[in-house]
């Protein structure tokens, strides 16, 4: 059993936080490029043109890629046979503060979401989530593997979840997911990654389409089964796409980069389907420790 010290969550968040911040994911930027060299000269490409500018601009400067640095999500995958010698959350929250604070980032987070709204100056709590490997994920013996996805909420703002009815059937969780984007326009920045929820309860329905935008698709391991979901996820890229809402709103033929899909068993009475919208970056950075 290895004893993994909160010191070293601390350091590692904090590290993450500053990289997220500030350097674009290759798969992003390649995405990116792909959909302009897709896209017919205009508005739209002017847009991604701009895009890809700024990340360079970032990435060799260290200026964050937006202004909105977000509310830091954090995942903790823990693999078998590791344990933490302290608080996770609270050594979370201070690798937070301290990537946020000493990286020069904007601190967005504010305590009372109703009536005080006083901003915490640290960007903390961190929205924290742990689970268990046990191998399923790839995470190595005795080692945490931990991703920081700074979540802006010009996109987190459009994102939505409906119970649908049970017999509503494929149809309607792909016009959902396409009216969740018109109703958004250019408002969360696209073109966009979006991740998919189905099944689960009202929470965990979200908490998967979160999880499908971090990590991607997860289709299970039934192929006959997987293959339907896979089908499904590329019916609302097309449905997507087909919206003519385009980068930054601007028109054009690539509204989404991506569609990442997961789904849960759910009740007998229910359909509850989520969509967590991500912006053009969707910044994230992982480390194994």
């Amino acid at each position: 059993m290895r004893i993994l010290s909160t010191k070293e969550i601390e350091n590692t968040v904090s590290a993450l936080c500053r990289t997220a911040a500030t350097r674009l994911p290759e798969h992003v930027r390649a995405d990116l490029a792909a959909a302009l060299a897709a896209e017919a000269p205009g508005a739209a490409s002017a847009a991604l043109e701009v895009i890809l500018e700024n990340a360079d601009c970032a990435e060799q400067t260290g200026i964050p890629l937006c202004q909105d640095t977000g509310m830091a999500c954090v995942f903790l995958e823990l693999g078998q046979e590791v344990a933490v010698s302290g608080d996770i959350e609270s050594a979370v929250n201070r690798g937070v503060a301290r990537g946020y604070t000493e990286g020069f980032l904007r601190k967005s987070v504010v305590a009372d979401p109703l009536f005080a709204r006083i901003n915490t100056r640290n960007n903390t709590p961190a929205a924290i989530y742990v689970s268990f490997d046990g191998g399923k994920t790839g995470v190595p013996d005795g080692k945490v593997r931990i991703t920081v996805a700074p979540k802006g909420f010009g996109s987190e703002n459009k994102s939505r979840i409906k119970m649908l009815n049970p017999t509503d059937g494929e149809d309607a969780v792909v016009d959902f997911v396409a009216e969740t984007v018109r109703l958004g326009g250019g408002s969360p920045c696209p073109p966009l990654y979006i991740g998919v929820g189905i099944g689960g309860t009202f929470d965990k329905c979200a908490l998967e389409a979160k999880r499908a935008l971090v990590f991607g698709s997860d289709f299970g391991e039934d192929e006959e089964t997987a293959e339907k979901y896979r089908a499904l996820a590329e019916k609302i890229l097309e449905s997507v796409n087909n919206t003519g809402v385009g980068a930054m709103g601007y028109g054009g033929c690539v509204t989404a980069l991506g569609v990442s899909l997961r789904w849960l068993p759910t009740h007998i009475a229910g359909l509850p389907v989520a969509v967590n919208v991500g912006c053009h970056s969707m910044r994230h950075a992982e480390s194994v420790v």
